[in-house]
């Protein structure tokens, strides 16, 4: 069994309580720790583990429940909320399901911001929200994954090619079920390139699921599009997109649209094996 010092744990992390974990919670006999036995009772899903801290009256660096989740984690009493809600059957009929149209005020402002949105994207081959823009620039870790949906299988081989080389790891996906599977792989990923024309799937529709999903609702979502149209744009930024890209478009543009959404500083763009 590995060691319990193997599995991160961070503040913001959200458990929730396997099949197993509720059945030793429910159980007549147990052989957790009291504290354990606490924390199972404390998780609920919702619950950052700092809260649970809180609830607890511990410290936040408090080592004692730091190694007491992990021991659950291993002994597969908890996981992740992200882990579980993913893997579930519950996730592929949430994506099966019609998206709600965006909001009346959701359209007002994106309309505002078409205008401009359109007039960047066509003279750049790219376009960004401010609004959606990461708060604080964040010292990237590599190996960033990133999830191509691409039904061209030349552009999308190309795409991930080029996305490694500049240091990301990349996915690629090109119908409906191998979205629900990128979506799934774990760890999940920190940008999706999102297609707006598919065989089988609205791009659109993907991208409002996802904004309903209590676990792929902040995940950054770049559209690809072959349409640089006023309409488009305001459909995907009142569906909560990040922003735009053109195709066919510009490599370096591809990758300052990717590196501004994912808050990694100018100053470490082209961070991979490309030779300038």
């Amino acid at each position: 069994m590995p060691s319990s010092r193997s599995i991160p744990v961070s503040n913001e992390d959200v458990y929730i309580l396997t099949f197993r974990g509720k059945n030793e919670l429910q159980g007549g006999e147990t052989g957790l720790s009291a504290l354990a036995l606490e924390l199972m009772v404390l998780i609920d899903g919702k619950a950052t583990l700092a809260q649970i801290r809180q609830r607890l009256k511990a410290a936040p660096d408090d080592v004692k429940i730091t190694q007491a989740i992990q021991e659950l984690v291993l002994q597969g009493h908890a996981d992740l909320a992200r882990n579980q809600l993913t893997q579930s059957q519950e996730f592929i009929e949430f994506f099966s399901e019609k998206p709600a149209q965006p909001s009346d005020a959701a359209l007002n402002q994106a309309k505002t911001e078409a205008e401009s949105g359109i007039t960047t994207l066509q003279q750049h081959g790219y376009y960004v929200r401010i609004v959606m823009r990461p708060a604080a620039r964040r010292k990237p870790q590599g190996g960033e994954v990133i999830l191509v949906v691409e039904d061209d299988p030349t552009l999308s081989k190309f795409l991930r090619q080029y996305l490694e080389i500049e240091g990301f790891t990349a996915r690629t996906a090109a119908n409906r079920n191998e979205i629900l599977l990128g979506l799934r792989h774990q760890p999940p990923p920190d940008l999706v390139l999102l297609d707006v024309m598919l065989p089988d799937a609205d791009g659109f529709n993907i991208l409002m699921r996802m904004r309903e999903h209590p676990q792929l609702k902040t995940v950054p979502v770049l559209m690809l599009t072959a349409k640089a149209t006023r309409e488009s744009v305001l459909k995907g930024l009142a569906g909560g997109a990040n922003g735009y890209i053109t195709k066919p478009f510009q490599p370096d543009s591809l990758i300052t649209a990717v590196n501004t959404v994912l808050g990694i500083p100018k100053d470490l763009f082209g961070r991979g094996s490309r030779v300038e």
